[in-house]
């Protein structure tokens, strides 16, 4: 993916309606033709639709205004103005639409062909065949168009995800997806490499997957826009289950446990609800010296199992994969 954007604000408009029409029969042998003006055609409206084959909303950054086909005018003869068509705009799963004025969520697309009307077409207009009735019999009433509905929308996407990979920085998140699914993201030895969230698909056998996304690194003060990780911390909102990295020898010499409890702290700062989330503890890097140690000092200190685990030879990767199935399964028990 060249580039990811996920927060955009769009102006939508809806189309302008038809207008009626004003018209009177004119017929060789029919000297008193009545009215037989149409109504106009209603207007398209602008519509949203989720499309899992959109992964991000960089294409909103090339026309921010979408504006609706207006409807036809009515015509003579009581013909009916043709409706305009409908703009329909593709946004990725997970889309949240709010109010730009006001933050109010107006809708949330998170199902393959959900849709949702953001402006409203205008109406068509009457025409005057509209008015006839036993006292006016040649009416010159008729009625214009409607105007459609103008707005300004902000879009924001949260991805789906049933895992969601979060840890410091290098803590190996990148390697377990890689490792794990079939995404490629960039990886470094160095902090920050991530610059965007990672989705990959984890298949456990030939009826059962799960998605798992990776988090870019997030550093103290990311719940208040230090770092990276303040900008994707919404991309694990949607998870209902955590996988917490640990690297067992920072390259900055901090202490992976201190650098876990400020990552829960970051997480539960942002949103209370992260820390009422099933979480599954690994430390990486397994391979290295002192990994072992790191992991018991790890679980004396943590409630639950901690896993050791490495990207890149693979050790603990089952083990993992079967925690994860196994929170999945309870998560779907308690649904």
């Amino acid at each position: 993916m060249a580039s990811f954007i996920d927060q955009v604000t769009i102006n939508v408009t809806g189309g302008t309606g038809g207008s009626g029409s004003k018209s009177m029969h004119r017929a060789k042998y029919v000297p008193l033709g009545g009215p037989d003006g149409g109504d106009g055609g209603h207007a398209g409206s602008v519509i949203l639709e989720a499309d899992a084959s959109v992964r991000t909303l960089i294409d909103f950054t090339w026309l921010d205004h979408y504006v609706a086909p207006d409807g036809i005018k009515g015509g003579k003869n009581n013909c009916f103005g043709a409706k305009g068509e409908d703009k329909v705009l593709k946004v990725p799963l997970g889309t949240v639409v709010r109010d730009s004025a006001t933050g109010e969520q107006l809708g949330d697309l998170v199902e393959q062909g959900q849709r949702m009307v953001v402006a409203q077409g205008g109406r068509g207009g009457k025409g005057n065949l509209r008015f006839k009735s036993s006292t006016n019999r040649a009416p010159h009433d008729f009625t214009p168009g409607g105007e459609g509905e103008i707005r300004t929308l902000k879009l924001e996407l949260k991805i789906i995800a049933d895992v969601g990979l979060v840890g410091k920085p290098n803590a190996g998140k990148s390697t377990l997806l890689s490792r794990l699914s079939r995404a490629r993201p960039e990886i470094a030895a160095y902090p920050f490499t991530t610059k965007y969230p990672n989705l990959g698909r984890v298949q456990i056998d030939a009826d059962r997957q799960f998605t798992m996304a990776d988090i870019p690194g997030l550093i103290e003060g990311a719940h208040a826009g230090h770092g990276l990780g303040h900008e994707f911390l919404r991309h694990i909102q949607r998870a209902g289950i955590l996988v917490h990295l640990v690297e067992p020898d920072p390259a900055d010499g901090s202490d992976p446990l201190t650098n876990y409890r400020a990552i829960r702290d970051e997480l539960e700062k942002y949103d209370p609800q992260f820390c009422q989330r099933p979480e599954i503890v690994a430390v990486t890097k397994a391979d290295l010296p002192g990994a072992e140690a790191v992991q018991q000092h790890l679980a004396e200190q943590l409630p639950g199992e901690v896993l050791l685990i490495s990207g890149v030879t693979g050790k603990g990767l089952n083990r993992l994969v079967e925690a994860i199935t196994r929170e999945i399964a309870l998560r779907d028990e308690v649904k």
